[in-house]
């Protein structure tokens, strides 16, 4: 029998992993097949598992992966820690959720890190910056949220001045700011005072230059999209499915 796996988020037409599972059953022959599930809303979880009892897995997208939650039998402790899944076992009737967005961010970041990144800063506050803060921590990497609106605690765009610029040398993107089909769209950073010094680090992958990195590749930046990510917690979310 077919074993089943699939994606839920909204919308899901440019999204990654269908391909990408399709191609890896097809080159392994693995019996199994990869659906997108695009789920206007969250309540409309537990009719899917209704309807395909089968599933085994499931990947999770924006914009569900901190709506999912309550959904869930229990977490992982890095899910938990973070607050955030993007990766769902299905046994027995039996969900867990796991975070391997943190484990692929942190292989595919650390070895662009150099001495002098020891401050950064996180545009977004939503499920993946959440992600990528728990891997700062680990990594003993300071750093600071941006966002549109003030939050206690985070900065926002309007309040980064050049110091604050230069300071952080490392940035990393979790806004849909320049994905396709809105690619002309940029975080509003001050991007004159980027140096070679600064690593930017988009989590999009579509387009795989965002205006985001193609304004800092002007100023000599270090930069770096969010394909071999993708490609990381694809291959994560493949070993916990086998457990």
């Amino acid at each position: 029998m077919q074993r089943q796996f699939g994606i839920i988020g909204y919308p899901l037409s440019h999204s990654f992993s269908p391909a990408y599972f399709t191609k890896k059953f097809a080159e392994e022959n693995i019996s199994a097949a990869y659906t997108a599930f695009p789920l206007s809303s969250i309540t409309n979880y537990p009719a899917l598992l209704q309807l395909y009892t089968g599933l085994e897995g499931l990947s999770v997208t924006i914009p569900y992966k901190e709506a999912i939650i309550p959904c869930l039998d229990s977490l992982d402790d890095t899910a938990k820690e973070i607050g955030s899944v993007n990766c769902i076992a299905l046994k027995n009737g039996i969900s867990k959720g796991y975070n391997t967005d943190a484990p692929g961010f942190q292989m595919s970041l650390a070895p662009l890190l150099q001495s002098h990144h020891t401050h950064a800063l996180i545009l977004g506050t939503g499920g993946a910056s959440r992600a990528v803060a728990y891997v700062l921590t680990q990594l003993g990497i300071a750093f600071q949220k941006v966002s549109r609106v003030k939050t206690k605690g985070d900065l926002t765009y309007e309040e980064l001045t050049p110091s604050i610029i230069q300071r952080h040398t490392l940035i990393i993107n979790t806004t849909p700011l320049g994905m396709y089909p809105h690619t002309a769209a940029a975080p509003p950073l001050p991007y004159d005072h980027l140096t070679p010094q600064h690593l930017l680090y988009d989590l999009i992958y579509n387009p795989e230059e965002t205006m985001f990195l193609t304004l800092g590749k002007a100023q000599g930046s270090v930069i770096k999209n969010g394909h071999e990510m993708l490609l990381l917690q694809a291959e994560a979310s493949w070993a916990i499915w086998q457990q």
